[in-house]
């Protein structure tokens, strides 16, 4: 099950993708049923790489691109590295056979803005979507688990990166809530709060992360700037 719990409805501005991933068939396929959804377009498919920036290169207005990580690094650069060093500036949700802490991490780090696996329904692909083209972002819930149990032991930071804050309470619950795709009203409401109050913690979260926005929140807490401590 997906973590995003925020329901984002098609609406009249259209998505345009392109699918970058190394199995034909599991791509036309994909494409046939992502072009079937209204409000969606298929910009096009790629079976590599160096495809996909040639047409990137050439298809204007690409919003998002998805993306299978596996299909590793080409030419001694990461795809979404050398995607946004030849001027893409748009978005990529990875869609994973499986969940891997260390490969959700690492393309956190990169910019993705989503994980999506395989094995999730297809109904929250469609969502997936829409809320990372509302500049939203997707993780599936149990790399949310994985990296916010784990992240902070095997992977530690440099001494002299940005510190990382330990959150509990309050902080914490509303942090999750983000992650997971709730709007400040519906964590409000799980956790008994006025939304009000869940909005003043979230400009303290904010403030200590160093961002401004809900999207930059979720990559910082999930790359271990803020630790969600249980």
């Amino acid at each position: 099950m997906a973590t995003s719990a925020m329901t984002v409805s098609a609406d009249k501005v259209r998505i345009r993708l392109v699918l970058l991933d190394t199995f034909g068939l599991f791509r036309a396929s994909l494409a046939r049923f992502l072009a079937a959804e209204p409000g969606l377009e298929v910009a096009g498919e790629c079976g590599n790489s160096g495809e996909a920036l040639e047409l990137l290169a050439h298809e204007p207005n690409v919003d998002l691109v998805l993306l299978d990580f596996d299909i590793g690094a080409e030419h001694g650069t990461d795809f979404i590295a050398a995607a946004r060093q030849a001027g893409y500036q748009g978005r990529f949700l990875i869609v994973a056979a499986s969940a891997d802490m260390r490969n959700s991490v690492t393309a956190l780090k990169l910019g993705a803005s989503g994980i999506f696996l395989k094995s999730d329904a297809p109904e929250h692909l469609f969502e997936a979507i829409r809320l990372i083209g509302h500049d939203g972002i997707w993780i599936d819930k149990k790399i949310i688990h994985m990296l916010a149990d784990q992240f902070s032991d095997r992977y530690p930071r440099p001494e002299n990166e940005r510190p990382r804050f330990s959150l509990e309470g309050p902080e914490r619950q509303v942090l999750l809530g983000i992650v997971e795709g709730h709007t400040n009203r519906r964590i409000g409401e799980i956790l008994g709060l006025s939304e009000s109050k869940v909005k003043n913690i979230v400009q303290r979260l904010f403030g200590r992360a160093g961002v401004k926005t809900r999207g930059q929140l979720v990559r910082a807490a999930l790359e271990g700037s803020l630790l969600l401590r249980h």
